[in-house]
């Protein structure tokens, strides 16, 4: 309601794995759209952490997409227009990381595609400018505060970070006021002990704490036995006076654990421990057979067996789901599976049907995070290094840069998570660097310099001895472009050793330019003008 004003806020939720804050916020997110409210939602992923603004992206796709569906072709040209008009050709840099706004531009696309290599001093800080200016639109455009909603905030990246510090803290330019119009407000879940100082979402506390915005932190804790016994009483619909011998049995088990509890009452279900009585017309359960079962301790073992208990089959794809993160689109798996040569989706949808899998907007997601994270640790390091491996070789044929970018980006994350240990033919090797150099080029399209640098340095790993003799061009340029980020993030160290390189072994001036240029740059960036002016003169 305080957002509605005017007022930017932010709310974190923090608590343990399994205690229900994503239940909490998707609930509220609900009431906020109800209200006439927009939401935007997404999610960071631990193995998606190479692709570019993978989180803010996906938010502002999912609404792109949900305004096509929802409002009709001429609400959504009407936002179209007014994108364009506000922001002009620079809108392009916008879908280039959302791809349903370039649906949404039609055919005006195509005008903005020359406008692509413009030079721009700081590209980040670009695209930041232009997710504020997307957000002023559309709050504009339907009168409503704008909320967005960011889930796993523990995985989340500084490019992220640093785009909703803009959100919430910019002024808006168009206003006369010393702080933004869009009545904006961000919330997002984080697991408790997940943020600390070194933390990029430190620098939102700290500048809400400078500039009095407002912020508050919930704390979700586990069930207390009578609150459990309230949920158990009103799942199966009896008294809580009836329900407090089996609640309390749950209670010792879970220790209030929101997910174990939920997961023990379906698996008691499913064993016919907890059964629907359809002559008394309510549910029974045996007491006796359910005190005496030997459960583990905590809800990671308790999701094990779950999934030990599976067929192999079922067991195989899990584990293959779970290499790629907490969800995955149906249209990804139909491609995996004809980079593997096998069938998923059967399986998967078994796995649906068991409660370990949801499958949503055609989207399987794994029913809690827990779930993904205990099925990933199953496999051992060398097992996941090697998988890994597998399944980026098996779609880098796929990323032919004719179709979907996120082919290339989550073929060259996959080959990353592995790492050059799991290489198997001396082949790969420049294969795996070449792949890694077009996505860290794609990053750097999508103006996420400290993810292009991650795909240009993992490009760089994976080049053996004798390199730059044998594979000079490819060598010089992840160097050169990796330079390039370096400078871009300030990273003055990184770009130091880049230059020393390239200084070292490029066989030409013209190839040691750039990185020359760079290293002056980085001296005037520093304050260090007069060494910068002098090494100019020198080159």
């Amino acid at each position: 309601r305080r957002s509605i004003s005017g007022d930017g806020e932010l709310v974190i939720i923090s608590g343990a794995s399994g205690s229900g804050k994503t239940m909490l916020a998707t609930e509220f997110g609900k009431y906020v759209a109800a209200g006439g409210g927009i939401v935007l939602s997404g999610k960071f992923d631990q193995l998606k952490q190479g692709k570019p603004f993978s989180a803010l992206a996906s938010a502002f796709d999912l609404y792109c997409g949900n305004l096509m569906r929802d409002s009709g072709p001429l609400r959504t040209a009407e936002v179209a227009l007014k994108l364009i008009s506000s922001l002009g050709k620079e809108v392009y840099h916008l879908a280039r990381i959302i791809p349903n706004l370039a649906i949404m531009l039609g055919p005006s696309k195509s005008e903005l595609i020359s406008h692509d290599q413009e030079v721009f001093a700081n590209p980040q800080k670009r695209l930041q400018y232009l997710l504020c200016q997307f957000v002023d639109v559309i709050s504009s455009s339907f009168d409503a505060p704008v909320t967005l909603f960011l889930d796993d905030l523990q995985w989340a990246d500084i490019a992220s970070i640093d785009a909703v510090n803009q959100l919430l803290f910019t002024p808006d330019l168009s206003s006369s006021l010393s702080k933004r119009s869009n009545r904006f407000f961000f919330f997002g879940c984080c697991r408790e002990g997940g943020i600390n100082e070194q933390h990029p979402l430190w620098s939102v506390f700290c500048h809400a704490n400078l500039l009095h915005v407002k912020y508050s932190n919930l704390q979700l804790r586990c069930f207390e036995e009578d609150t459990l016994n309230v949920m158990v009483s009103e799942t199966l619909r009896l008294s809580p006076r009836l329900t407090w011998a089996l609640s309390s049995i749950v209670y010792r088990k879970t220790k209030g654990n929101p997910l174990f509890v939920s997961r023990l009452m379906l698996s008691l279900s499913k064993n016919g421990l907890l059964r629907p009585n359809l002559k008394r017309r309510r549910w029974e359960w045996d007491e006796e057979k359910i005190q005496s079962q030997k459960l583990p301790d905590d809800v990671a073992m308790f999701i094990t067996n779950s999934i030990e208990s599976q067929t192999e089959d079922v067991k195989s794809s899990i584990s293959v789901l779970s290499c790629f993160g907490a969800s995955v689109d149906s249209a990804f798996i139909k491609t995996l599976e004809k980079a593997l040569d096998r069938n998923l989706c059967d399986s998967l949808d078994k796995a649906v049907a068991e409660g370990l899998l949801d499958k949503v907007d055609d989207k399987y997601h794994f029913s809690h995070d827990r779930i993904q994270e205990t099925a990933y640790s199953m496999m051992d390091q060398l097992n996941r290094c090697n998988f890994h491996f597998k399944y980026g070789m098996a779609l880098a044929p796929l990323a032919d840069g004719k179709g979907d970018d996120g082919i290339l980006l989550t073929a060259a994350n996959q080959l990353n998570l592995a790492g050059p240990e799991a290489v198997q033919d001396k082949s790969q090797y420049v294969i795996v660097a070449s792949l890694n150099l077009r996505a860290g080029k794609k990053a750097m399209e999508m103006s996420d310099f400290v993810a292009a640098y991650f795909y240009f340095d993992n490009g760089i790993s994976f080049l053996r001895k004798k390199h730059w003799e044998e594979y000079y061009a490819l060598s010089l340029e992840l160097f050169d472009l990796a330079a390039k980020c370096a400078l871009t993030n300030g990273d003055t160290v990184s770009l130091q050793l880049l230059y020393e390189q390239v200084l070292t072994y490029g066989r030409t001036f013209e190839d040691k330019l750039n990185v020359m240029y760079f290293s002056t740059c980085a001296l005037a960036f520093s304050s260090r003008l007069p060494e910068s002016i002098e090494k100019g003169l020198d080159i």
